[in-house]
C-alpha cells in the first residue's frame, strides 16, 4: 500500500517538472518573440535608452532628441549662448543605422543582455552643414568685435613712493580655431555643454602679476628708486631721489628696465647750468662793501657732464644713498662765496688798491699800479687762478727787463709783483704811467701775499667804483 502511494507522488512531481519546463520555454520564447521587434534591455543609441522600444519608437525618440538638440556655450562673466540643431542642419547620416542595430540583436539571445553590464550601446553617426556651423559661430556675440576686450599684461606704476603691479586684464578674446574644433567635436559626440574657460579657448596675457619676471622687474625698479644722492654746492644742497629718478626709467613689453642716460645727462646739465661758475658773471662783495658782478676769466668750477652722468647711472643701478661731490673737469678753490671761497686777492683797478684775504682774514693790503691805459695795456677784468709763484726773477718784454723779488702770474704774462723802481703807488698813475698789465705792488705787500698764497687762489680784478 505504501509503495503505491510513493509511485503516485513521483508521477505528480515528474508531471509538474515537465509543466514548469514547458512554462519556462513558452515564457522564454514569448519574450524572444517580443524582442524580435524590440531592443534588448540596456540598449542605448547616442546615449538615449531605447530598452524595450520598437524600431519606430526608437527612431521617433532619436529624431525628437536630435531636433531638440542644442549646444550651450558657457562664456566668461556668466554669459551663455546656444547653437541649435536648426542652426546647423543637424541630421543622421545613415537612416537605416537603427534597423541595422536591431537586426544585430538575436531575439533568442535576449537573456544574455540581462547579464551584460555595459549593455548594448551604439552611436549613430550624425552630420551637419559645416557652412551653417561656420556662419553660426561667426555670429556669436562672444566673437563680435564690439564685445571683445583684449587681454592685457600687468602694468607697473610708480605711486609716488614705490613701484606697484597693476594686475593683468584677462579680457574675453577667443581663439576662434580652438572654439570651432571643440564645437565640432561636441556636436559629433552629442554633448550639450562646452565651458569655454575649461577648454582654454580664451587668449591669455603672456604675463600675470604672479609671473616671476614681473616680480623681479618691480624689485629692480624699487631698488633703483631707493637711490638718494645728496650734492653739496657750498651752502646749498641738491637732492637726487625717487621723485626725479622715476622719470628716467622705462620698462618695455618684456619687462626689461632701461635707465634713459639722456635724461640723466639733462639733469647733470641743469646742475652745471646752475652751479658752474667759469664763464659766468659772479656776484662779488668788494672790500668797500659793494656787491658787484665780475665776469669770470679762467677761474671757476666746471662739472664734467659725461663722467658725472656715468657716475649717477652706476649709483642708481646700485641703489646707493650717499652724499657726494660731482665730478669736475675744472675746479676752483672753494664752493663757498659763489665759488670764490674766502681766500683770494682783490684788485680794485678803479681805486688802484689791492687786498689779500686768507681764510676770511685780511692778511695785507696796499695801493697798486695796474696796466697803462693810455698805452693800451689796461689790466683785463675777471677772476683768474694764480698759476704759480716764483722768487727773484726778471720780467722781460719789448724794450724792458725788470727784476722782481716776488713774481705771481695769474693771466698769461700778467701777474702780481713788487716794483722797486716805483716810489709812488695808487692814484691815477696807471692812466699814463701804468704797467704792461701787471699789478705793481709795494715790496712789503708783495712779500706778504707771496708768503701766504699758493697756486689756484683766485685773483679778482674789477673796475667798479
Amino acid at each position: 500500500m505504501g509503495s503505491i502511494r510513493v509511485k503516485h507522488i513521483g508521477k505528480k512531481l515528474i508531471i509538474g517538472f515537465i509543466g514548469f519546463c514547458s512554462f519556462l520555454t513558452l515564457f522564454y520564447v514569448g519574450v524572444a518573440v517580443f524582442f524580435m521587434n524590440h531592443f534588448y534591455v540596456g540598449s542605448e543609441i547616442n546615449g538615449i535608452d531605447v530598452s524595450g522600444k520598437s524600431i519606430e519608437s526608437a527612431e521617433d525618440e532619436l529624431s525628437a532628441v536630435l531636433q531638440n538638440y542644442s549646444l550651450t556655450l558657457k562664456e566668461r562673466v556668466g554669459r551663455i549662448e546656444e547653437i541649435t540643431a536648426q542652426d546647423i542642419g543637424l541630421k543622421y547620416v545613415d537612416e537605416e543605422a537603427v534597423k541595422k542595430y536591431k537586426s544585430a540583436q538575436s531575439p533568442l539571445a535576449w537573456i544574455l543582455a540581462l547579464f551584460k553590464e555595459e549593455g548594448y550601446k551604439i552611436s549613430v553617426e550624425i552630420t551637419y552643414d559645416k557652412d551653417m556651423l561656420k556662419e553660426r559661430i561667426d555670429k556669436l556675440n562672444c566673437l563680435d568685435q564690439r564685445n571683445i576686450i583684449e587681454p592685457q599684461n600687468p602694468s607697473i606704476k610708480f605711486d609716488g613712493i614705490r613701484y606697484v603691479i597693476i594686475p593683468e586684464e584677462h579680457g574675453n578674446k577667443i581663439d576662434k580655431d580652438i572654439l570651432f574644433k571643440y564645437v565640432k567635436d561636441a556636436i559629433v559626440k552629442h554633448e550639450t555643454t562646452i565651458d569655454l574657460e575649461v577648454i582654454g579657448c580664451y587668449f591669455r596675457p603672456e604675463f600675470t602679476s604672479e609671473s616671476q619676471k614681473v616680480i623681479i622687474t618691480v624689485e629692480e625698479l624699487n631698488k633703483i628708486i631707493s637711490t638718494k644722492l645728496t650734492y653739496k654746492f657750498g651752502d646749498q644742497k641738491e637732492v637726487l631721489d625717487r621723485t626725479i629718478i622715476n622719470k628716467w626709467i622705462s620698462v618695455n613689453e618684456d619687462y626689461e628696465v632701461t635707465i634713459e642716460e639722456e635724461n640723466i645727462k639733462t639733469y647733470v646739465n641743469s646742475l652745471a647750468d646752475q652751479y658752474n661758475t667759469l664763464g659766468k658773471p659772479i656776484d662779488f662783495k668788494t672790500s668797500s662793501g659793494k656787491t658787484i658782478k665780475v665776469s669770470s676769466g679762467d677761474y671757476g668750477w666746471v662739472m664734467d657732464v659725461t663722467k658725472e652722468t656715468e657716475a649717477i647711472n652706476t649709483a642708481i643701478k646700485k641703489g646707493e644713498t650717499i652724499e657726494r661731490e660731482p665730478i669736475y673737469s675744472k675746479r676752483g678753490r672753494s664752493l663757498s662765496n659763489n665759488g670764490i671761497g674766502n681766500t683770494y686777492v682783490e684788485v680794485d683797478m678803479a681805486n688802484q688798491h689791492v687786498w689779500f684775504y686768507k681764510d676770511g682774514i685780511l692778511i695785507t693790503e696796499g695801493p697798486a699800479v695796474t696796466g697803462n691805459v693810455r698805452a693800451g695795456h689796461t689790466t683785463p677784468e675777471g677772476i683768474y687762478s694764480l698759476k704759480y709763484k716764483q722768487r727773484d726773477t726778471v720780467l722781460r718784454g719789448p724794450g724792458y727787463a725788470s727784476p722782481v723779488s716776488f713774481w705771481m702770474p695769474f693771466n698769461g704774462g700778467i701777474g702780481l709783483h713788487d716794483a722797486s723802481w716805483r716810489n709812488r703807488f695808487g692814484g691815477n698813475i696807471y692812466k699814463t704811467d701804468g704797467s704792461h698789465g701787471c699789478i705793481n705792488l709795494q715790496y712789503n705787500v708783495a712779500k706778504e701775499i707771496y708768503s701766504n698764497i699758493e697756486a689756484g687762489v683766485p685773483v679778482i680784478c674789477h673796475n667798479n667804483r
